[in-house]
């Protein structure tokens, strides 16, 4: 990725302090993987809970706040620097008490901060 604070948002993102993304379609580089269920911005280490639907079989997916490439308000999407089947190979997230946990997350970030760089999509 062409992030080396994967659990922070980039500064070209879009990102505003207090922006409640819950609900916000997320889209990979290669296509929509689903919405944001939730978002986790009070453990340091920033993320975001994406519902696939029956995208992944009807999982969730945990996705670093580092890989979000633009936010755009009006259409609530997020735009992400990863594949469809980058993300569906990502470390796999079952419950919540794994977004707690230093080892989960570690592993999380060892992946994403693994990926190939990509340049930012415009939003």
């Amino acid at each position: 990725m062409t992030t080396d604070r994967i659990w922070s948002y980039a500064s070209a993102s879009g990102y505003a302090e207090g922006l409640l993304l819950a609900g916000f379609t997320v889209a990979a580089a290669d296509g929509t993987i689903g919405h944001v269920d939730r978002q986790v911005d009070e453990s340091g280490m920033r993320h975001l809970i994406v519902d696939t639907g029956v995208w992944v079989f009807g999982r969730s997916v945990l996705i670093p706040v580092g890989v979000v490439t633009a936010i755009d308000p009006e259409a609530q999407e997020i735009k992400v620097a990863c594949t469809e089947d980058e993300i569906k190979a990502a470390p796999r997230f079952r419950t919540d008490r794994e977004t707690l946990d230093p080892d989960f997350l570690a592993g999380v970030g060892h992946y994403y901060r693994g990926l190939p760089p990509r340049p930012a999509t415009a939003s």
